[in-house]
């Protein structure tokens, strides 16, 4: 499918991509999401059933697989 981002020429392919989200002010990085890229700008697309994943996982927070640091932009 052609990018929906104006001005772009690329398509979107299948990838597994790293989502980042703020959740009741914490920082959450979920890694392996499906979602359809841009081959050209990156704009990336979610199918509902991925969000409504995601969404689950936000309400039952399970403990994280890892951790990692968080640096602030000053």
């Amino acid at each position: 499918m052609k990018c929906t981002s104006q001005g772009c020429s690329g398509t979107y392919e299948e990838r597994r991509i790293v989502h980042t989200v703020r959740h009741h002010g914490n920082v959450v990085v979920i890694d392996h999401v499906p979602a359809e890229a841009c081959s050209v700008c990156g704009d990336v697309l979610l199918a509902p059933d991925t969000i409504r994943r995601i969404e689950k996982l936000l309400e039952t927070m399970p403990k994280p697989t890892t951790t990692v640091p968080l640096y602030e932009f000053a």
